[in-house]
């Protein structure tokens, strides 16, 4: 019963996908500016935000605004659950229907990560013959044991074993974070110098599973850049503390923001802007089969790794455990980041998401 429901219903939701994408603006209002990783579209043409100065040459003005907006999301990378694949360890588990979804959302973040570092943030999704950067970093996140597929979620379970990380379980913003750094620090595809990407996870006291603002302390990740800085965090009990709501919103306008992983109680999703209240995001909840990759081949069909289809959430509906992501190239970035990081926790009014110091 439960294989002869998920058939029928993958259909039914695509259909309601296309029509919610006729019905016209897919999601979007029309009159307030959006924020999608550091990117502004303005989606009307008298529309006006409090942060609109800091778009400068990424800000976009209505009508061209939506298209824009579309062609910029959909370029973003979608990994949603999979089944069919080989048998993750000793398990007998070939789906991660169900449970994989923090894992995957946790994929989509480290993805986003990587275009910027390898195609940077103003890459889009066009016409075949794609770009063999972007080809090899799809490559990475199949589902699949191989060495030659780094990031698959075989190989994500295997890196996050010592945070309590098994096939069929569910796993939290700390444990998720740690995944990901052993990942990039285990990659053995040689990669070096400008290159490799490394990893710097801030946390707190009793490994961000308490709250509290922890330190990002810029001297030590310094001289790892280019670095992704992952932040886990918990930002209230039941619900997000209200106060902490202006600052998430704000972290969409960080140039250097690679979006959220969080989403509600075991049902994770990756968030990629804000407009308005709402939370913009890409949903892993999507069953898909296994895309089959032959050897060291790049040669596949990458139309299941896209999605035109925008989802929103409230932002004072988020679980508040949660964490963000911020690329910096070089040192400059990274600077910058501290710089904007350090205003938000000066106008938080006592209860900054995270801090700064030397």
């Amino acid at each position: 019963w439960t294989a002869a429901v998920r058939r029928a219903v993958g259909p039914v939701r695509r259909i309601q996908e296309c029509l919610m994408g006729m019905r016209g603006g897919n999601g979007i209002s029309s009159g307030s500016a959006i924020w999608l990783l550091g990117a502004c579209y303005r989606m009307g043409a008298s529309s006006t935000s409090s942060t609109d100065e800091e778009a400068k040459e990424s800000t976009s003005s209505s009508p061209e605004a939506v298209a824009d907006f579309l062609l910029d999301f959909s370029s973003r990378i979608w990994i949603t659950y999979r089944q069919g694949f080989e048998a993750i360890g000793e398990s007998k588990f070939t789906s991660d229907v169900g449970w994989g979804c923090m894992i995957r959302s946790g994929q989509m973040l480290f993805a986003q990560a990587l275009v910027c570092h390898r195609l940077g943030r103003g890459w889009r999704r066009g016409e075949q013959p794609y770009a063999r950067e972007y080809l090899e970093i799809l490559h990475s996140f199949v589902d699949s044991p191989s060495p030659a597929c780094p990031f698959s979620i075989h190989n994500f379970i295997r890196a996050g074993s010592p945070y309590g990380l098994a096939a069929g379980s569910w796993l939290g913003p700390y444990a998720l974070c740690h995944a990901i750094e052993a990942l990039a620090r285990n990659d053995g595809r040689g990669r070096e110098g400008e290159d490799h990407l490394a990893v710097y996870v801030v946390s707190g006291d009793a490994h961000g599973e308490r709250g509290g603002a922890p330190v990002l302390y810029n001297v030590d990740v310094a001289g790892k850049c280019p670095v992704l800085i992952l932040v886990p965090l918990v930002l209230g009990l039941d619900k997000i503390n209200p106060r902490y709501l202006p600052s998430l919103r704000a972290t969409f306008a960080f140039p250097q923001s690679v979006g959220i992983a969080g989403g509600k109680p075991a049902a994770s999703v990756y968030f990629v802007g804000v407009q308005d209240d709402q939370a913009l995001y890409l949903d892993p909840h999507e069953v898909q089969k296994v895309v089959s990759v032959s050897g060291e081949s790049l040669e596949f069909d990458s139309a299941s790794y896209h999605c035109s289809v925008v989802r929103k959430m409230l932002l004072d509906a988020i679980d508040p455990s949660l964490a963000l992501g911020f690329y910096c190239r070089n040192r400059e970035d990274l600077d910058d980041l501290c710089a904007r990081a350090s205003e938000l926790a000066s106008q938080s009014n006592g209860a900054p998401m995270f801090t700064v110091a030397e």
